[in-house]
């Protein structure tokens, strides 16, 4: 029995858990993140977390996970490496065309994304494959030799490669690789039929470059901290996770980095939806704030909903992943004034360094400032008394602001407050309202270290009336690396008719990727007891250019009764996305999908508090704090989290403090600690 280690990156902290197998407990640490080298501050972390554990070694790790932005990151700072695509003659251009639509519909004057390789890189080459998967034109494979050489010349580190019809005959690309492999042996090599076997040409091709660009710098950084985490006496395989909420090893993930976009806020979510489904709560919005950024994802029935991809920074990504909404609002969200004289609240961000002002080092007042002038945060410290801030230097920072506005330093704050509220809100609208969901059918699940800080705000903007708030909320990404399963998904473009009378054709296709998942789990040494497939179909009207996922109930094969029951799923999906269904117009499959899932061993979150508990136990202070202009200052109880038992309960205003966030109840909410020691708030008034 030894310990498991999560670690997760963030913008502003790096966030670790261990579990310790044989004690049954749990251990979390924070430490300021090092973007100029991510792994430094892991290595660092690491460190410092088994000497609090009892100065273990790091040979006791049995199990250690990571979720990372390094590859997010090299997209939104445009850092990756030189690279070079090679494609089917006539379209070259395709990736600066796109779909011919406009960044802003409201801003003629709006540039689309700079293409991440450059028209002087594309090359096009002759070959040809029909949309029925049929030969017209051979590759040349004497042009691409002397393409590949041009590239080579050209200075290139990496070589996307992405055909009309690849998804349908692999063997031009592959052909292709090989030559690569001959004539520029030290390139990396991405294949759309490898990367992203669908159809769409533009959302492939801009994902396969996507892929090509960061992959060498994704390769380097696990790689190396592969290499150094071996060095320092790691002898298990290190996993990374992915955006679908599973982790693989590294070396997996650095053939296919695109599939990381979302591997930092994926496990939160996972983590979060098994946490309250055992609590009693399988209808949740989950709000992951950290100090960059907010993340929101939407859980129906204990199951974390999935997309198959998503946009980032103007560019499109195709891969199977959680459907979750950035924005950007967190701790270290800048305030500023636009042209306008209005007050506006990020994206940008004080990050790690400099950091907010009150960490001593910035001077621009960002969202932790405000918090720290209204006294809803210590206004002397942060982490449990190890980080000591200053309240004077916030101050100092809002009021740039504030006198430009004419608010004093608390109006101003609150004004911050009011503006990020209002970000995050339109954040939660995306993944609920416009999904067809009512935000007021689930319960808000705050972690990150300022999701519980803002939320009661924020449940009272979208009328949300109960808040479930886990043990560990600032380490709860970092803890839900230790409660995911191995996964990875197989898909396969191939348009059907849908017709339950023959359930022939789909049942060959999921057969023929339920073979190729099959063959994973063999080779990932996966026990049959532990495998688990997940399919899905994605389906629509004949003549429609979107699609809708539909999950499929049973592994087993299909019949004209089950398929039956699939239609009448997709019928009533449609009605709920798009406000009608049309049950006699024809209906097709366009891609079949199946989730290999490998389950793991998990930290143990079952075990409920056999202590019972009052507030009274917890109450370690008063302070003043400022909740709204009418109210002023309002003496307020301060609660230690670490004392609050199972049964406990408390009325706002009040504040909750633990090492890793601070929980702030507003008027009129009410609190209570239940058997797993959650905090489940009932949310009062719409009055601050």
């Amino acid at each position: 029995m030894g310990l498991r280690v999560g670690v997760d990156t963030g913008g502003t902290f790096t966030d670790l858990c261990a579990w310790d197998e044989e004690a049954g407990a749990l251990h979390i640490h924070k430490i300021s993140s090092t973007p100029d080298d991510p792994s430094r501050a892991i290595l660092d972390g690491v460190e410092q977390l088994l000497h609090k554990v009892g100065g273990r070694p790091i040979s006791d790790v049995t199990y250690f996970a990571h979720g990372t932005t390094v590859g997010t990151n090299t997209l939104l700072t445009g850092t990756g490496v030189p690279t070079g695509l090679i494609t089917t003659r006539g379209f070259r251009d395709l990736l600066e065309l796109g779909r011919g639509r406009r960044p802003d519909m409201y801003d003629p004057q709006a540039d689309k994304a700079t293409p991440l390789v450059p028209r002087s890189l594309r090359r096009e080459v002759h070959e040809r494959v029909r949309f029925d998967g049929s030969v017209a034109v051979q590759l040349d494979v004497d042009e691409v030799r002397r393409t590949v050489r041009e590239l080579k010349d050209a200075g290139v580190r990496a070589i996307a490669v992405c055909f009309l019809y690849s998804y349908l005959r692999p063997d031009h690309e592959q052909e292709v690789a090989q030559i690569i492999a001959e004539e520029f042996p030290e390139a990396y090599v991405s294949l759309s039929s490898v990367v992203l076997p669908e159809f769409r040409e533009y959302e492939r091709l801009s994902t396969v470059v996507t892929n090509a660009f960061v992959g060498p710098v994704v390769d380097r950084y696990l790689s190396r901290l592969r290499d150094q985490l071996a060095n320092r006496g790691l002898l298990v395989v290190p996993r990374v996770t992915q955006s679908n909420g599973g982790v693989i090893p590294f070396s997996m993930a650095e053939r296919i980095p695109v599939r990381l976009v979302l591997s930092g806020p994926s496990t939160g979510v996972v983590g979060a939806a098994e946490i309250c489904l055992l609590a009693g709560h399988p209808e949740i919005i989950t709000f992951d704030m950290g100090g960059t950024s907010s993340d929101v994802s939407l859980v129906r029935h204990g199951e974390p909903q999935v997309t198959a991809g998503m946009e980032l920074d103007g560019r499109p990504i195709r891969a199977p992943m959680l459907d979750i909404h950035t924005v950007g609002a967190g701790g270290g969200s800048i305030a500023w004034i636009d042209s306008g004289e209005h007050l506006r609240v990020g994206p940008q961000s004080a990050g790690a360094h400099p950091g907010p002002a009150c960490y001593g080092i910035g001077l621009e007042p960002t969202v932790t400032d405000a918090n720290v002038a209204l006294h809803l945060l210590n206004p002397e410290y942060l982490l449990n008394g190890e980080m000591p801030i200053s309240e004077e230097a916030s101050k100092k920072a809002l009021s740039t602001v504030g006198d430009r506005l004419g608010l004093d330093v608390q109006q101003t704050a609150l004004g911050i407050l009011r503006v990020v509220t209002a970000n995050m809100a339109r954040a939660i609208r995306v993944v609920s309202v416009q999904r067809g969901y009512d935000p007021r059918d689930y319960a808000l699940v705050p972690f990150g270290g300022a999701g519980p800080l803002h939320a009661s705000r924020l449940a009272r903007e979208l009328g949300m009336t109960r808040i479930v708030v886990p043990l560990t909320p600032g380490a709860q990404s970092a803890l839900g690396l230790l409660m995911t399963d191995v996964r990875t998904d197989f898909m396969r473009t191939q348009i059907t008719t849908f017709d339950p009378s023959d359930p022939a054709p789909i049942n060959a296709v999921l057969q023929a990727l339920s073979g190729e998942a099959d063959a994973w789990f063999d080779a990932e040494g996966s026990a049959p007891e532990d495998r688990h497939q997940v399919r899905r179909l994605e389906m629509r009207y004949r003549g429609q250019n979107f699609e809708l996922p539909i999950d499929l109930d049973s592994a087993q094969q299909l019949d004209a009764a089950a398929l039956e029951e699939v239609l009448d799923h997709f019928h009533a999906a449609h009605e709920r996305v798009y406000g009608y269904a049309s049950p006699g117009d024809p209906v097709e499959i366009v891609t079949y999908r199946v989730q290999a899932v490998g389950r793991a061993d998990r930290v143990d979150v079952s075990r409920k508090d056999p202590e019972i508990g009052s507030a009274d136990e917890a109450l370690v202070a008063h302070r003043d704090i400022y909740l709204s202009e009418p109210r002023g200052f309002v003496r307020c109880p301060v609660y230690d989290r670490a004392l609050l038992r199972h049964g406990a309960e408390l009325a706002g205003p009040a504040v909750i403090e633990q090492m890793d966030t601070t929980t702030v109840l507003l008027p009129g909410d009410n609190c209570r600690v239940d058997a797993h020691r959650n905090l489940v708030i009932d949310v009062g008034g719409t009055d601050e």
